[in-house]
Protein backbone atom coordinates (compact mmCIF):
# COMPACT_ATOMS: atom_id res chain seq x y z
CA UNK A 1 0.00 0.00 0.00
CA UNK A 2 3.04 2.51 0.96
CA UNK A 3 5.51 0.50 0.30
CA UNK A 4 4.95 -0.87 3.59
CA UNK A 5 5.85 -4.84 4.49
CA UNK A 6 4.95 -6.22 7.69
CA UNK A 7 7.94 -6.28 9.42
CA UNK A 8 8.09 -2.24 9.32
CA UNK A 9 4.83 -2.17 10.03
CA UNK A 10 5.82 -3.79 13.36
CA UNK A 11 8.43 -1.07 13.67
CA UNK A 12 6.76 1.51 13.51
CA UNK A 13 4.00 0.10 16.12
CA UNK A 14 6.91 -0.54 18.67
CA UNK A 15 8.35 3.24 18.15
CA UNK A 16 4.13 4.45 18.52
CA UNK A 17 4.17 2.65 21.95
CA UNK A 18 7.59 3.62 22.96
CA UNK A 19 7.27 7.63 21.99
CA UNK A 20 3.74 8.65 22.83
CA UNK A 21 3.60 5.70 25.30
CA UNK A 22 0.58 3.69 26.65
CA UNK A 23 -1.38 6.01 28.14
CA UNK A 24 -1.53 8.40 25.00
CA UNK A 25 -1.76 5.30 22.61
CA UNK A 26 -5.20 4.45 22.89
CA UNK A 27 -6.54 8.39 22.46
CA UNK A 28 -4.49 8.86 19.21
CA UNK A 29 -5.48 5.30 18.01
CA UNK A 30 -8.95 6.02 18.25
CA UNK A 31 -8.08 9.62 16.61
CA UNK A 32 -6.72 7.73 13.51
CA UNK A 33 -9.48 5.56 13.13
CA UNK A 34 -11.88 8.71 13.26
CA UNK A 35 -9.76 10.17 10.52
CA UNK A 36 -9.65 6.85 8.23
CA UNK A 37 -13.36 6.81 8.61
CA UNK A 38 -13.69 10.06 7.47
CA UNK A 39 -11.43 9.31 4.08
CA UNK A 40 -13.00 6.55 3.42
CA UNK A 41 -16.72 8.37 3.46
CA UNK A 42 -15.55 11.53 1.57
CA UNK A 43 -13.92 8.94 -0.99
CA UNK A 44 -17.29 6.85 -1.20
CA UNK A 45 -18.94 10.79 -1.56
CA UNK A 46 -16.70 11.49 -4.19
CA UNK A 47 -17.06 8.36 -6.35
CA UNK A 48 -20.90 8.77 -5.57
CA UNK A 49 -20.99 12.48 -7.38
CA UNK A 50 -18.54 11.50 -10.27
CA UNK A 51 -21.46 8.60 -10.81
CA UNK A 52 -23.74 11.06 -10.67
CA UNK A 53 -22.39 13.64 -13.09
CA UNK A 54 -20.61 11.60 -15.41
CA UNK A 55 -23.38 9.25 -15.46
CA UNK A 56 -23.32 5.21 -15.76
CA UNK A 57 -21.15 4.99 -19.02
CA UNK A 58 -17.82 5.27 -16.17
CA UNK A 59 -18.81 2.37 -14.81
CA UNK A 60 -18.67 0.10 -18.31
CA UNK A 61 -15.20 2.00 -19.06
CA UNK A 62 -12.53 -0.41 -19.47
CA UNK A 63 -9.35 2.04 -17.18
CA UNK A 64 -7.28 -0.73 -17.81
CA UNK A 65 -6.92 0.47 -22.13
CA UNK A 66 -5.88 3.95 -20.76
CA UNK A 67 -3.15 3.10 -18.82
CA UNK A 68 0.18 4.60 -20.20
CA UNK A 69 1.97 1.19 -19.19
CA UNK A 70 0.18 -0.62 -21.76
CA UNK A 71 1.27 1.71 -24.74
CA UNK A 72 3.01 -0.17 -27.32
CA UNK A 73 3.69 1.31 -30.24
CA UNK A 74 4.39 -1.72 -31.92
CA UNK A 75 0.83 -3.51 -31.19
CA UNK A 76 -1.20 0.18 -32.18
CA UNK A 77 0.62 -0.09 -35.59
CA UNK A 78 -0.20 -3.83 -36.09
CA UNK A 79 -3.55 -2.92 -35.28
CA UNK A 80 -4.03 0.04 -37.37
CA UNK A 81 -2.58 -2.02 -40.24
CA UNK A 82 -5.06 -4.40 -39.75
CA UNK A 83 -7.64 -2.17 -39.41
CA UNK A 84 -6.71 -0.83 -43.42
CA UNK A 85 -7.25 -3.74 -45.06
CA UNK A 86 -11.00 -4.36 -43.48
CA UNK A 87 -11.62 -0.84 -45.61
CA UNK A 88 -13.71 -1.28 -49.25
CA UNK A 89 -11.46 -0.98 -51.89
CA UNK A 90 -12.33 -0.34 -55.35
CA UNK A 91 -12.72 -3.25 -58.06
CA UNK A 92 -9.71 -4.37 -60.20
CA UNK A 93 -12.12 -4.25 -63.47
CA UNK A 94 -13.27 -0.66 -62.44
CA UNK A 95 -9.21 0.57 -62.53
CA UNK A 96 -8.58 -1.56 -65.69
CA UNK A 97 -11.94 0.54 -67.53
CA UNK A 98 -10.32 3.73 -65.95
CA UNK A 99 -6.58 2.71 -67.22
CA UNK A 100 -8.00 2.02 -70.78
CA UNK A 101 -10.83 5.00 -71.20
CA UNK A 102 -6.79 7.43 -70.55
CA UNK A 103 -5.64 5.23 -72.68
CA UNK A 104 -7.78 5.93 -75.47
CA UNK A 105 -7.91 9.42 -74.07
CA UNK A 106 -4.29 9.85 -75.06
CA UNK A 107 -3.30 10.45 -71.32
CA UNK A 108 -0.69 7.94 -69.00
CA UNK A 109 -2.42 6.59 -65.80
CA UNK A 110 0.04 4.46 -63.67
CA UNK A 111 -2.55 1.50 -62.62
CA UNK A 112 -0.77 0.82 -59.82
CA UNK A 113 -1.61 4.32 -57.70
CA UNK A 114 -5.44 4.00 -59.30
CA UNK A 115 -6.10 0.20 -57.64
CA UNK A 116 -4.53 1.80 -54.39
CA UNK A 117 -7.04 4.11 -54.75
CA UNK A 118 -4.94 6.89 -54.71
CA UNK A 119 -4.67 9.70 -57.70
CA UNK A 120 -1.68 9.55 -59.90
CA UNK A 121 0.99 11.43 -59.02
CA UNK A 122 2.47 13.95 -61.68
CA UNK A 123 6.25 13.01 -62.94
CA UNK A 124 9.44 13.81 -61.25
CA UNK A 125 11.18 16.67 -63.18
CA UNK A 126 14.78 15.78 -64.28
CA UNK A 127 17.44 18.92 -63.53
CA UNK A 128 19.80 19.75 -65.98
CA UNK A 129 22.92 18.52 -65.11
CA UNK A 130 24.50 21.58 -62.81
CA UNK A 131 21.45 22.99 -62.14
CA UNK A 132 20.68 23.22 -58.58
CA UNK A 133 18.21 22.25 -56.39
CA UNK A 134 15.23 24.07 -55.91
CA UNK A 135 15.29 25.71 -52.14
CA UNK A 136 12.16 26.56 -49.64
CA UNK A 137 13.35 28.90 -47.85
CA UNK A 138 9.79 28.15 -45.26
CA UNK A 139 10.21 24.26 -45.49
CA UNK A 140 11.76 24.17 -42.34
Amino acid sequence: MFGINGSELIILAILAVVILGPERLPEYAAQLARFVKQLKTMAAGAKEQLREEVGDDIVDMDWRKLDPRQYDPRRIIKEALLDDDDAPRPAPAASAVAAAAATAAGTAVSTSSRASGRPASKPALQLAAGEPAPFDSEAT
